[in-house]
């Protein structure tokens, strides 16, 4: 770039950048939710993070729900982050050999989560999913496996269909380029509906190599797992020989240490992980039971590679984001601040007459426009999508940051605190009154 061409960069407004960008990349996004195609207007530009807040171009300032899509649990340039970075990157970027670090935040990993035993990093979380299914399949020696609609397990070609989140926000069921071939073995069933499982057990269960599912589902916007869920189906699979692979790329760090198979005391087989355990950087893992790992390249026949893997400054980040959290455990103070926010979004719903729900857990978040219950995406899909739209404009207008899709969860930081929850209430009943 020359540098008059900086110089332009340099004093751009969000809506001058948003031209640029149309121009440049497709639908003027690197991820496609980005572009608040669901949402209506555009997307503003950010100029910096500093705590709970994000500032644009233009210098307008916002309270952030949406930290990154959920990596950023400390909030926007913590210092230990921070130090740790400027630490690392004097030390070099990418070396292709072996660091302390890696080593450091696998074994880290392997005493916080229940289910990991052996551990390998990769670059992201669809790295990590695509990984821990050819893994499944060359374990058991069978290729289909069972995902939930709604569940989003990247964008590798077996995982996209049903996927929710962008592919849900965009009304894409699946992907052209996908072939059939490659989805013809991903069985789908409704997250939360048991007895359709054990139905597909019943039937094919000696067909399938794994069941994958987010334990708690973060793109469909927030939804638990009704009681005896998950331990069903552990249960199914042990019982069939097929694996349980848990998709904690966004509940890993964000519902508790030991993410929900702790919580919820279930244990897979396999573990994807992401996130937090980056502290912002791109990063993912995946893990399990050692007699399983031990297949994977170079111990074992199951290839995967990644020439930054394990990168020292997301190793970095990553380890010091979780000595944080081992040290400090805010989870049972963000869980508080959770329920308080989401109580207090229903209440002032609830006064304008918009049916609404929501949950939170650990430092997890949703409301949906939907008197509830939602436990499916089916659920989540007969939300009133046009109004979230309408009041995501609402609050943005009024320094408030949301997902911009109804089909996604909201997070907090430790720096969301009292006065972030009275401002985004304040602002909540302002806006609803506009939407209703």
């Amino acid at each position: 770039m020359s540098g008059s061409e900086r110089e332009r960069t340099i004093g751009a407004t969000s809506a001058e950048l948003w031209d640029r960008a149309l121009r440049a990349v497709p639908g003027g996004v690197n991820s496609p939710v980005r572009s608040f195609a669901s949402v209506g207007g555009q997307p503003f530009f950010v100029e910096k993070g500093d705590g709970a807040y994000l500032e644009d171009r233009d210098g307008r300032r916002y309270l952030d729900f949406v930290l990154s899509w959920g990596p950023l649990v400390l909030g926007h340039s913590h210092p230990v982050i921070v130090e740790a970075l400027r630490t690392q990157i004097g030390r070099g970027t990418s070396y292709g050999a072996p660091t302390a670090e890696e080593v450091e935040l696998a074994e880290r990993l392997i005493r916080l989560v229940p289910g990991i035993e052996m551990v390998r990093l990769v670059n992201s979380g669809t790295e990590a999913t695509m990984s821990a299914l050819r893994l499944a399949r060359a374990y058991t020696g069978r290729t289909r496996f069972l995902k939930f609609t709604g569940c989003y397990h990247g964008h590798a070609d077996p995982f996209l269909v049903a996927a929710g989140s962008g592919v849900a926000t965009l009304g894409l069921p699946n992907s052209p380029g996908v072939p059939e071939a490659s989805v013809r073995d991903t069985a789908l069933l409704p997250f939360n509906d048991l007895e359709a499982v054990e139905q597909l057990f019943d039937e094919r269960g000696d067909e399938l190599a794994a069941v994958f599912l987010e334990p708690v589902m973060g793109n469909a916007g927030l939804i638990l797992p009704n009681p005896g869920f998950l331990g069903g189906l552990r249960e199914l699979t042990e019982a069939h020989g097929a694996l349980l692979v848990f998709d904690e790329v966004m509940t890993g760090f964000r519902v508790g240490l030991g993410g929900a198979q702790e919580r919820f005391g279930v244990v897979p087989d396999l573990t994807t992980l992401g996130k937090v355990i980056g502290g912002g950087l791109p990063v993912g893992a995946f893990g399990g039971r050692s007699d399983i790992m031990k297949m994977v390249a170079p111990a074992g026949p199951v290839y995967q590679a990644g020439t930054l893997s394990g990168n020292p400054l997301a190793t970095a980040a990553g380890n010091a984001q979780l000595e944080w959290l081992e040290v400090h455990d805010p989870f049972p103070e963000l869980e508080v601040v959770g329920r308080k926010l989401v109580d207090g979004l229903l209440e002032v719903l609830e006064e304008v007459g918009i049916e609404a729900s929501g949950r939170s857990l650990g430092s997890m978040w949703g409301v949906f426009f939907h008197s509830g219950p939602v436990s499916s995406f089916e659920d989540a899909s007969e939300a009133d999508i046009e109004r979230f739209g309408r009041f995501h404009g609402e609050m943005l207008r009024r320094g408030v940051f949301l997902a911009p899709s109804p089909f996604e969860a909201g997070f907090l930081s430790v720096r969301h605190g009292e006065e972030e929850i009275e401002f985004t209430l304040s602002a909540a009943r302002e806006a609803a009154k506009a939407v209703a």
